[in-house]
């Protein structure tokens, strides 16, 4: 069993009375140094007896480790090495909210972690703002990109971040077209030295949570979760599933939360993109032949808040080897290759979805044939957009697209 114990900036004075018995009581304390040093040194005793007057007692000084870096890689074997002995790992605020605990959890099973939280930095930033805590988004840049606090920003929204510097928000606020936003600095919340500051009168800190009170800057077009995002808010070639065809195609793959989606030919990547844009946990892979639109797809999930877009360059159905069970599968492009469609449809978890677009009279007769064979839906959508006409207004007709959609069922 290890026992995580979550500790403040305040230290071993803010520690609840059954935390301080798990360090006392623990023959070895992991953590980071900064973590270690908030623990006196010998640990005091946590039940000292009534008296009237005097020193604290000593409970004992167990071994001090540093955690290692890379975390991940050497968890495993370290903790191995304390195999028979009480181990106490230490955690910033919340262990299960983007810490330790949840890692441990993962590692060893919940059955063999017993985790004491302290309160999480969000609940005390919350407390200083006035913000109640289920109204605020929480956006976590530890561990990566700050790209992933563009889908969070929306006009009157409040977003804590936690990761990340001011300098850097502040940054990317200007360029999502949220300069007008109030963004505050909150350091070292709970300790002596706390502080809450608007960014430009903040300090270096090194303990700090960002809050984002989100103002749209005048001219600005905010970017909805929805799908169906403007095409120019896409770098592309031509080779992008236009917006309202992009928005029926999404409904038909039906994403869910922690889902993930094969986007094959993926062109700009707006499927993809906007695939993980609906939801945080969701996830997808976007398989793009040309070394050029790969590289443009990199850019445009940075831009619109996906990094964590997998992208990969090669010719499907080759590609496609050694990625995981999709649960949905998108083929914009590639449908006339062969053996294409059996390679997804055989890849596809029992529920996924496939859906594949067509545009010409070859890739509609591999769609039609499908159909035949699998069922599902075959539709045809066609749209017009207004357009001038001499010195009146026409509709102008793009080109119809064929969308089929297929959901597989168990044993199928």
């Amino acid at each position: 069993m290890i026992t995580v114990v979550g500790i403040g900036a305040d230290g071993w004075d803010g520690l609840a009375p059954a935390s301080r018995r798990a360090i006392a009581a623990a023959d070895v304390l992991l953590g980071s140094r900064r973590q270690l040093d908030l623990v006196p040194d010998p640990v005091p005793d946590p039940d000292p007896e009534p008296s009237g007057g005097g020193s604290p007692r000593s409970a004992g000084t167990p071994s001090r480790v540093v955690l290692p870096s890379p975390l991940l890689p050497n968890l495993e074997s370290l903790l191995e090495s304390f195999a028979g002995r009480e181990v106490c790992v230490l955690a910033s605020g919340d262990p299960m909210f983007y810490g330790i605990g949840s890692t441990l959890v993962r590692l060893l099973g919940a059955d063999q972690v017993r985790v004491l939280p302290h309160v999480s930095s969000v609940s005390l930033a919350c407390a200083r703002l006035g913000w109640p805590v289920e109204q605020v988004e929480v956006v976590s840049a530890v561990g990566r990109p700050l790209d992933v606090l563009r889908p969070a920003l929306a006009p009157g929204r409040r977003v804590l971040v936690l990761g990340s510097s001011p300098e850097a928000v502040t940054r990317l606020l200007g360029e999502a077209g949220y300069a007008a936003s109030r963004v505050t600095v909150l350091s070292d919340l709970g300790a002596a030295t706390e502080s809450v500051r608007p960014a430009a009168q903040a300090g270096p800190t090194r303990l700090h949570v960002i809050a984002i009170e989100c103002a749209l800057d005048p001219g600005a077009e905010p970017l909805p979760r929805v799908p169906g995002l403007p095409d120019d808010a896409y770098d592309h070639d031509g080779q992008l599933t236009k917006r309202e065809v992009r928005a029926v195609t999404l409904s038909r793959l039906a994403p869910l939360p922690g889902e993930l989606l094969w986007d094959v030919g993926a062109g700009a990547g707006s499927i993809a993109i906007e695939w993980m844009r609906t939801h945080p946990a969701c996830r997808a892979v976007a398989i793009e032949r040309h070394p050029e639109r790969a590289a443009r797809i990199r850019r445009n999930a940075d831009t619109l808040g996906v990094p964590a877009l997998q992208v990969v360059e090669g010719r499907a159905p080759d590609a496609l080897d050694g990625l995981p069970e999709p649960d949905a599968v998108f083929v914009g492009g590639g449908a006339t290759v062969p053996g294409l469609i059996e390679r997804c449809w055989t890849a596809l978890r029992p529920g996924g979805r496939l859906v594949a677009n067509a545009v010409t009279l070859e890739t509609e007769a591999v769609l039609a044939d499908w159909y035949g064979r699998l069922g599902g839906d075959l539709v045809r959508l066609a749209v017009q957009r207004a357009a001038p006409v001499g010195g009146f207004t026409g509709w102008r007709a793009a080109m119809p697209v064929t969308i089929w959609a297929v959901t597989k069922r168990d044993g199928s």
